[in-house]
């Protein structure tokens, strides 16, 4: 699958992850789905809800002592996911994916982003250094549960 998305839907998320910067950001991607590629049609910045006391089903105790705050983890709010399947449906459109950043870390999933992902959604990472955002990269979990790089393609705005 390729994931095509605009200019400025790209600077919002970008924007999105810069601003809440320590915090993961997070949010919802609506758009359509064809055989070979989604296109993102509406970028969804949500709130992180992550709460510290909030357990991570299928992870390995070895991980109970990692940093569970929302400068590594992100849930977005049940209301968020709520509202945008029903602005989807009005839209006539579907969830095609969740975007999150990772704080001064790599674009890449994390053991939690994999134990909560689900196989038909993209889900862009931001790597935030130091502020900034470094760079971005979307992934597809596949029917194995190993998450595998998708293909952006930009178009102009």
């Amino acid at each position: 699958m390729t994931l095509i998305i605009n200019a400025a839907q790209i600077q919002s998320i970008y924007h999105h992850a810069e601003n809440i910067y320590p915090e993961e950001c997070c949010g919802i991607l609506l758009g359509k789905i064809d055989k070979l590629t989604k296109t993102v049609i509406e970028v969804i910045p949500t709130a992180n809800a992550w709460e510290q006391s909030e357990s991570v089903v299928g992870v390995a105790s070895p991980l109970e002592n990692l940093d569970r705050t929302k400068t590594s983890r992100y849930t977005i709010p049940p209301q968020a996911i709520f509202q945008a399947q029903k602005r989807a449906r009005d839209l006539q459109l579907n969830i095609i994916g969740f975007f999150h950043s990772h704080p001064d870390c790599p674009a890449i999933p994390s053991i939690c982003d994999r134990d909560r992902a689900w196989d038909v959604y993209s889900y862009p990472i931001v790597s935030v250094m130091q502020g900034k955002v470094n760079n971005s990269q979307s992934w597809v979990l596949d029917r194995n549960g190993i998450f595998q790089e998708e293909e952006i393609y930009q178009v102009e705005t």
